[in-house]
């Protein structure tokens, strides 16, 4: 029975490390997580979770936790159905949290579930960045082998001539090609 335990924890872990991913927003070119989404994975009321972290505003600096504008907390309520007000909603906008400010969120709240689901989050940061940088080396590829498709069409169609019969007006339409490439294609 003992062997089984940790499979169970590590069966868990993923679960949770699953949860927190689909939970990982981009919001003003920062990954974060709402303070509804974490409450709810530590298992506390949200005005709970910021109650501990206003008590401790010193350990959240703007690059570890911010409040949402109007602008941005009423997009988020249309695109995710987040109550609206006078129906039981929020008076305040969200707070969102950075990875670093999930991480001192663990200093925040101390209790072992926090420290386990502390670890699940970092673990979908993680993740996300892998699979980030996992598509900007296939994006880098695909790339490549967009120049190479270039470079032999090029070669092959070298010494044809064009539909107007003029190699020179070939040469041009090549030109513009060139100039008319996505920007996906170029440099970032």
């Amino acid at each position: 029975m003992r062997g089984k335990k940790p499979a169970l924890a590590n069966q868990n872990q993923s679960k949770l490390v699953r949860r927190a991913e689909r939970r990982i927003l981009l919001i003003r070119g920062h990954r974060v997580m709402l303070d509804t989404e974490l409450a709810e994975l530590y298992g506390v009321p949200t005005h709970r979770l910021n109650e501990q972290v206003r008590r401790n505003l010193k350990r959240f600096p703007p690059d570890f936790m911010f409040q949402l504008t109007s602008d941005e907390a009423k997009s988020l309520r249309s695109q995710f159905a987040i109550s609206k007000k006078g129906r039981g909603g929020r008076r305040y906008a969200p707070l969102v949290f950075t990875e670093h400010g999930v991480a001192m969120l663990s200093s925040v709240l101390k209790s072992e579930k926090a420290v386990q689901v502390n670890i699940a989050i970092m673990r979908a940061f993680l993740r996300l960045r892998e699979i980030l940088a996992s598509l900007q080396d296939h994006a880098h590829k695909l790339q490549e082998l967009v120049g190479w498709q270039l470079v032999c069409h090029r070669a092959i169609h070298r010494d044809e001539p064009s539909a107007s019969g003029t190699r020179g007006a070939a040469l041009r339409r090549e030109r513009a090609m060139e100039t008319d490439q996505p920007k996906w294609l170029g440099e970032p």
